[in-house]
């Protein structure tokens, strides 16, 4: 049966939905959304354990006209994201091998040097939209420098990114698909010619590594490269944002946790983890069956998709206590932020290491920070946060 409270062109649910959410738990069985013809999977066991069922995997389905979506189809068809083994464990077991937790934990003192280099207009002018002025262009910079983007370029990134993404939403629009499309084009055909530049002439940053990397006798394709520098500019980005200033947001709205993160600046590998868990960036994952299986007691015929509520499954009384109340020193925490199984976030410790620096750094220079203005949230169910906040800094 349809679930007609789950309605993601409502702004009342999209602003909060999690009063939903605990009502989609409840019910026996999954619930229906007609709509985006899936089912619906809300609590924590279920979400874990469909991610890690191999009879449950991605498949992706190109869009048509082909000749009109056909650049962004091919920046998605060969990304990791969309693969099952083994494709997915040949592709994942290249990236990985140069785009490694040790790489990312050298990058954290420039990290840091990044951060402050935003907060310091922001701290001289004394207010800020810290979406507009941190929460963006901070990722952007990061994987920027990352991969290796000449500075000259790096402005073209945050736009193409917001294109693309734009066409996983449940209902875009047709002037959504034209700049998803068009974006597709552009920043594929900027790739392929840093792609023959770095073949040329390798540097020492993470998109010379993967021109160059191999295993047995294998390496990426350019179809692949393209694919995986879309891929790891646009998770990072959308995920990195929506967190930081969904976090913020929390923090600032719970002023006992933000002292404790203030006096216990320990505590920020933590709080990152429930910030991510408490109000979640990503609300939406789906997977298809690649043949009949039972979820909740419920038949999922081969071909039937399944969309995953992530921000449900954080919520879940039965996997976190007092699960609506933030806790920056929640352990264990075992959200499903990142993912599970063979599709977990490839760089959830690069998310982690942004996160952990532009919160301390933010509350350690802002010791007076408050909103100024009610946030204006995304108008978006599948990337949960807001598109402006708006912050005094000074007392």
């Amino acid at each position: 049966m349809m679930d007609a409270m789950f309605d993601p062109s409502d702004a009342g649910f999209v602003r909060d939905p999690y009063p939903v959410y605990e009502q989609l738990r409840t019910r026996p069985g999954l619930a229906r959304y007609e709509h985006g013809d899936m089912w619906l999977v809300a609590r924590h066991a279920q979400v874990d354990a469909v991610f890690r069922d191999r009879h449950l995997g991605r498949v992706f389905s190109p869009r048509t006209p082909e000749d009109f979506y056909g650049p962004w189809n091919l920046v998605n068809v060969h990304s990791m994201l969309e693969m099952e083994p083994p494709d997915h464990t040949r592709l994942r077991g290249l990236v990985a091998k140069e785009f490694t937790p040790r790489r990312v934990e050298l990058l954290r003192h420039r990290i840091g040097a990044l951060v402050d280099e935003l907060l310091d207009p922001i701290v001289e002018a004394g207010h800020a939209d810290l979406v507009a002025e941190l929460a963006e262009p901070l990722p952007v910079r990061v994987i920027a420098e990352l991969l290796g983007f000449p500075d000259a370029d790096r402005h073209l990134l945050r736009p193409w990114s917001n294109d693309i993404v734009s066409l996983y939403e449940l209902e875009p629009s047709e002037a959504d698909a034209e700049r998803a499309v068009r974006s597709s084009r552009e920043f594929a055909a900027y790739l392929r010619e840093l792609i023959a530049e770095r073949r040329a002439a390798p540097g020492e940053d993470l998109f010379s590594a993967l021109v160059a990397v191999t295993e047995g006798g294998d390496r990426l394709t350019e179809d692949e490269l393209v694919a995986t520098a879309v891929l790891l500019l646009n998770a990072g980005h959308e995920a990195s944002v929506n967190v930081l200033a969904n976090g913020v947001l929390a923090l600032l709205r719970h002023p006992d946790q933000l002292t404790r993160l203030r006096e216990h600046p320990t505590l920020a590998a933590t709080a990152v983890e429930e910030l991510i868990r408490y109000d979640s960036p990503l609300s939406l994952f789906t997977r298809t069956a690649s043949q009949e299986v039972q979820i909740s007691g419920q038949t999922v015929k081969a071909g039937e998709v399944v969309g995953l509520l992530l921000g449900a499954a954080n919520r879940d009384p039965a996997a976190f206590a007092a699960p609506d109340e933030l806790d920056i020193a929640r352990k264990p925490n075992a959200h499903v932020g990142f993912g599970a199984g063979i599709h977990y976030c490839l760089g959830a410790p690069l998310a982690r290491v942004e996160l952990q620096e532009a919160l301390l750094r933010l509350f350690a220079r802002c010791p007076d920070l408050a909103l100024v203005a009610e946030p204006e949230p995304r108008n978006s169910f599948q990337f949960r946060g807001y598109a402006t906040l708006h912050v005094s800094v000074a007392g």
